[in-house]
């Protein structure tokens, strides 16, 4: 998830960190005929026995149509498959050539790509690279002060993924409401998300710490290694406009007051040097850019305010604004919300959402490089893996795709939705190492109803229903849903193109009231989470499966505190 670098390299070295990274650096401003091309590799991922790298190439020579870069490692690294390059290994020997559409390479200009792949051992970064049989990265040496060289401390460059080596910041509040409740010391010391979701929350409001406050305490809890802090950017202009219960604010035509009351003044206190040891971590704006592929005509499920949303521009407009503003301070890394696979995951959704994301980070000053990667079931309940059945099974010829719970859907569950999401992204112009999230603070399905193994092959309903960990109603239904358990605890690198699994939506926080509440957060009574209704069209018309005595969005809901405990998995 590196940026592009702005500067011209000069005279480079190639520096082998313990990061498992090779890099370019520049300690000089010698002329660029000197180093005819530049590799920066990088081991995104790395378990036991396999890792994923990217790999950005530039071009100092004259422009190229087409493109062989090779290299051969010292272990036994076997490549098992490339994106946005044709990969090949003979013994220890790898090529990766352009695809059709990537041979062009200008002078000065730059191409990535990825793989995966396994190992064993050790799984040493290679020591040369040849691009169409020049050797690169071959002048200079490394200067060890040099602002470029991420090896570097406090060097400003971005790390690949901001998770790996590092703590993660529990929030004070969410941990003391977590503690209060019988048997939640248990997890009172897992890091979660700190929701920005009004202007008032930058400085603080009844009596709750604001930005500042927590960066400080975060600052505290760091200590001499790494910490992450969790921010949730999360007010735009006629906000979530196919949700009451997460509406904000803000009017759909009020644009510049969220450009300059809530994303300019949170970029200036992210730019702050005293908290540049931090890596920041925003989860950019949830639900809104994909409300533009769903929920507008004329699909069945638009709502007026999606059409005027999609209309104004106002959504790209300030998803755009706000990945420019706040990926100017080098410790800070920018995740775009990416739904989930039961909302995004059907072919006509999901193309089309990277598309919609991409047109947002290129607007407003904003380039694909302010994004580092994006987040998947944020706040939602979508199982991580569905174990007992697969997209390929079939009962009696019919395809799983066709049961009533999957519905043609491409993707059962969140792992593989995210990093198909995440391929799709590259595929589209998103750099190569870009990341995934996946919140699984809600989607555990534990306890006695956890199936034990797969449904009856009776029909394909049956099969389904019987092995389905998700046990929602609808795969739709999104609000304080019955029967969840938390998930995966929070880790780094869990899996092939995986930053993290990550905590956003802290647990025991509603998602919406269960019936009308006046306040004065701009908060609405959505019906999907009165446990009494019958559904609409977003959910195939089913009951909500909501809770009951819920509160407003964000307020403390012990009974569904005390519910995801009892049904965690893992089990607590």
């Amino acid at each position: 998830m590196s940026r592009t670098r702005t500067a011209l390299l000069a005279a480079l070295a190639l520096v082998a960190g313990a990061s498992g990274t090779a890099l370019a650096v520049t300690p000089g401003d010698a002329g660029l005929a000197a180093v005819p091309c530049t590799v920066d590799y990088k081991v995104q991922n790395q378990w036991d026995t396999g890792f994923t790298a990217a790999v950005t190439v530039t071009n100092n020579t004259t422009a190229k149509s087409s493109w062989s870069l090779k290299w051969a490692y010292a272990g036994n690294q076997k490549v098992t498959s490339g994106w946005n390059a044709k990969v090949s290994q003979s013994g220890t020997a790898v090529t990766a050539a352009n695809e059709s559409y990537n041979g062009t390479l200008a002078t000065g200009g730059s191409v990535s790509f990825g793989f995966q792949g396994t190992y064993s051992g050790t799984n040493a970064v290679p020591a040369t690279f040849t691009l169409d049989g020049v050797t690169c990265n071959v002048d200079g040496g490394t200067d060890p002060t040099d602002p470029t060289d991420p090896t570097d401390p406090g060097s400003g460059t971005k790390v690949d993924n901001p998770y790996a080596g590092a703590k993660v910041y529990v929030n004070p509040e969410w941990s003391a409401n977590a503690a209060a409740e019988p048997g939640g010391s248990r997890i009172s010391n897992q890091p979660t998300g700190v929701w920005l979701d009004r202007i008032a929350a930058i400085n603080g409001t009844g009596g709750k710490m604001g930005l500042r406050a927590h960066l400080d305490e975060a600052l505290k809890q760091k200590g001499s290694g790494e910490l992450v802090v969790q921010l949730v950017i999360y007010d735009l202009p006629g906000r979530d406009c196919s949700a009451l219960a997460s509406n904000g604010e803000l009017g759909p035509t009020e644009i510049d007051k969220y450009k300059t009351q809530y994303i300019d003044p949170i970029a200036a206190i992210l730019a702050d040097p005293k908290y540049a040891s931090l890596r920041i971590v925003n989860t950019v704006e949830l639900d809104s850019l994909p409300n533009l592929v769903t929920n507008v005509t004329p699909r069945a499920t638009a709502t007026a305010n999606c059409d005027t949303m999609k209309a104004n521009g106002n959504y790209v407009k300030g998803v755009g604004y706000a990945l420019n503003k706040l990926g100017d301070a080098a410790n800070v890394y920018n995740y775009v919300d990416a739904g989930h696979h039961g909302w995004l995951g059907w072919d006509d959704n999901f193309s089309a959402t990277v598309q919609t994301i991409k047109q947002a980070a290129t607007a407003e000053g904003a380039t694909v490089n302010d994004v580092q990667g994006f987040i998947t079931n944020t706040a939602n309940y979508s199982a991580l893996k569905e174990q007992n059945f697969t997209i390929n099974d079939s009962v009696n010829g019919k395809s799983v795709r066709e049961s009533k719970w999957v519905d043609w859907n491409r993707y059962v569950d969140e792992l593989s939705y995210a990093q198909a999401f995440r391929q799709e992204a590259v595929n589209q112009g998103f750099p190569a190492g870009v990341g995934m999230l996946i919140d699984t603070s809600r989607n555990g399905w534990g306890g006695t109803a956890r199936p034990t193994g797969p449904g009856a092959m009776t029909d394909v309903d049956t099969y389904v229903n019987g092995g389905r960990i998700d046990r929602r109603i609808h795969v739709g239904n999104w609000c304080n849903q019955s029967g969840a358990g938390l998930g995966e605890r929070p880790k780094a690198s869990p899996a092939a193109g995986i930053d993290a699994y990550v905590w956003i939506k802290p647990p025991g926080e509603s998602d919406g009231s269960s019936s009308a509440i006046a306040n004065d957060e701009g908060k609405g009574f959505d019906r999907m989470c009165d446990p009494t209704y019958t559904g609409n069209p977003r959910n195939n018309n089913n009951m909500s499966g909501a809770l009951p005595n819920a509160p407003l969005s964000g307020h403390w809901f012990s009974a569904q505190f005390q519910e995801l405990m009892k049904n965690a998995y893992p089990a607590l």
